[in-house]
């Protein structure tokens, strides 16, 4: 079964390279270059199928990733959400938004490792849910 992610990052080039890093791995991605149109997609149920983990930038103009994970969280309790960001101290912003925080640069080989994980643990948790 492949697994569906949204990427979200307003750096155009960023996002092609994380979204052919994980196609290559076997993921179908969804890349969004603005946080706030992908929260629209969200609410309105527009994507093509269940999107099982988000990976979204920090630092991204007119909605950063804290704004875009307090929105999602209230539809979306319990997706997990990877923050990927240039910041350390913008950590400490997610707090409390179950989010798994990484820092940039992300290697493909990190980048693929936290996928992996973040995506395993939601699909046992949709089974369980079944």
């Amino acid at each position: 079964m492949t697994s569906n992610l949204l990427l979200i990052d307003d750096n155009a080039v960023q996002a092609a390279t994380r979204q052919t890093i994980l196609k290559r791995a076997g993921y179908f991605v969804i890349a969004a270059l603005n946080p706030a149109r992908a929260l629209e997609q969200f609410q309105r149920g527009e994507f093509p199928a269940e999107i099982r983990l988000v990976i979204t930038d920090h630092m991204m103009p007119g909605m950063n990733g804290v704004d875009f994970v307090r929105a999602l969280r209230k539809t979306h309790k319990a997706l997990p959400v990877l923050v990927i960001s240039g910041l350390q101290e913008a950590e400490e912003e997610y707090e409390g938004l179950d989010v798994t925080f990484r820092m940039k640069p992300l290697l493909p080989d990190h980048l693929l490792e936290t996928v992996r994980y973040l995506v395993r643990g939601s699909e046992i948790a949709s089974r369980t849910a079944s």
